[in-house]
């Protein structure tokens, strides 16, 4: 047995040069990032899609049991509401005036309303 490997007879290592050149370097990472993008883009809009779906339907729930006296309901998608990051369910009078119903959360599910009791 011998060290040398017959695959690698007649092997010369290169010139020093890089194997690809640089635009097909930048045309590579251009299309990885389009790539990324691609996968990653359909599911943000789907979440707030769904989400923003959910919270509509939530937040005639909670306008229809906190503020019966309401025209219509509101959710929107608020970074600095008085419910921190999230959706905020706001009930519409009829001049105009939001009132703060319910805070949704950054992942809003169904209406999970009180039950009321006896006596109240």
């Amino acid at each position: 047995m011998t060290d040398e490997h017959p695959e690698l007879s007649g092997y010369e290592p290169g010139d020093g040069r890089p194997l690809r050149g640089p635009r097909l370097v930048l045309a590579m990472r251009v299309v990885v990032i389009v790539g990324i993008i691609a996968l990653v883009l359909p599911g943000i809009i789907t979440i707030f899609s769904v989400g923003g779906n959910t919270a509509d339907r939530s937040c005639a729930q909670w306008v229809a049991f906190a503020r019966p006296d309401a025209t219509e309901s509101s959710a929107r998608f608020e970074f600095f509401g008085p419910g921190g990051v999230g959706w905020q369910c706001y009930s519409i009078g009829g001049f105009g005036n939001d009132q703060l119903v319910a805070s949704l959360g950054i992942i809003p599910s169904g209406a999970r309303l009180p039950i009321p009791t006896i006596g109240s």
